[in-house]
């Protein structure tokens, strides 16, 4: 089977990559070459050039037809736009990575299954998804483009935490400082290790059954936020002082920090992963998050270059906590 990555080197993709090659698939990896994180697989052919700019990847691409072609870095409904005049009648299978996060917001009901509507008022990178996806099953209606859509929910691997703020939260916790957890800490998440999803993922690749669906990807696992910060602050035995502060509270400090969560972790969420199990017999996510946690901390711990602390964030976070201990609704 002959595939094609857009991206390849990124969190999500790179796990991907290297269980593609694995697999004996045929993989060519198309991106800029600037991933200095992660590197392509040994045995996957590399064209550099950027998707964006669609003359330079027409003459890097030409002659050349995929079984299947895989956009990991499509944001945006023009993207889609671009990908579908250079694809036209040259890919067996289009996959394109949307995101859980388009998921109604709030959630209208749990589980979450493949046919709950997708609307989210608060976050536009969700918005984006919803419109590249519109545009997809348009175009496989209209034309038969051969489309597959997948929604990763929050999936993770070593080299960053789940929580805002990455290392500067750890550091805060190992000096003894207060850290901010969105609501009461009760909110119900899940979290996905990138291995567990490139199992599922890489079944879909030429899969048949595939071919004008979506499907969600993730851990049956189900977490409360208290209970990931308290995972970090057990492995690195320091008692959490954690300050439960309300994300329209952290919103009015950070309108950035707070989309993120309005738009999704405000929300408990527990995802149905019935179809994905359909459409890839004998799949589960087998990766506790209690393991993952372990190997990103001590992917951080092996190497002081990787425990950057922003000095703006911690800052941020400081008078935030000092607004919410005064009682001040609002900066």
């Amino acid at each position: 089977m002959k595939v094609l990555f857009v991206g390849g080197t990124g969190k999500i993709s790179s796990a991907c990559s290297r269980l593609a090659i694995e697999q004996g698939i045929n993989l060519t990896l198309l991106n800029r070459g600037q991933n200095q994180l992660r590197t392509a697989p040994a045995g996957a052919q590399t064209i550099q050039a950027d998707i964006r700019d669609l003359a330079s990847t027409q003459s890097a691409l030409a002659g050349q037809k995929f079984d299947v072609v895989v956009d990991f870095i499509a944001f945006t409904p023009d993207q889609i736009e671009a990908d579908l005049a250079l694809l036209r009648g040259k890919v067996g299978q289009y996959i394109f990575i949307s995101s859980a996060s388009a998921y109604q917001k709030p959630v209208a009901s749990l589980p979450i299954t493949e046919s709950s509507p997708l609307s989210n008022p608060y976050w536009l990178y969700s918005r984006n998804k919803i419109a590249c996806e519109d545009r997809l099953v348009r175009a496989y209606r209209e034309e038969g483009f051969p489309i597959t859509i997948v929604r990763p929910s929050h999936t993770y691997d070593k080299t960053g935490f789940p929580m805002q703020g990455g290392w500067t939260i750890i550091d805060r916790m190992r000096r003894g400082l207060k850290t901010i957890v969105h609501g009461d800490g009760t909110t119900l998440w899940v979290l996905t290790h990138t291995e567990d999803f490139a199992q599922a993922f890489n079944g879909l690749l030429g899969n048949p059954h595939a071919l004008g669906n979506s499907y969600h990807i993730t851990s049956d696992e189900v977490l409360t936020w208290d209970q990931i910060h308290n995972q970090f602050a057990g492995l690195l035995g320091v008692e959490p002082r954690l300050a439960h502060c309300s994300s329209e509270f952290i919103n009015a400090y950070d309108s950035n920090w707070g989309a993120t969560l309005l738009g999704d972790k405000t929300h408990t969420v527990i995802f149905d992963n019935t179809k994905i199990k359909q459409a890839v017999p004998g799949w589960a996510a087998r990766i506790p998050f209690s393991r993952g946690a372990e190997e990103m901390l001590n992917w951080f711990l092996a190497d002081p270059a990787r425990q950057k602390v922003d000095p703006a964030l911690n800052e941020l976070i400081d008078r935030m906590l000092a607004g919410y201990e005064s009682g001040l609704p609002h900066p």
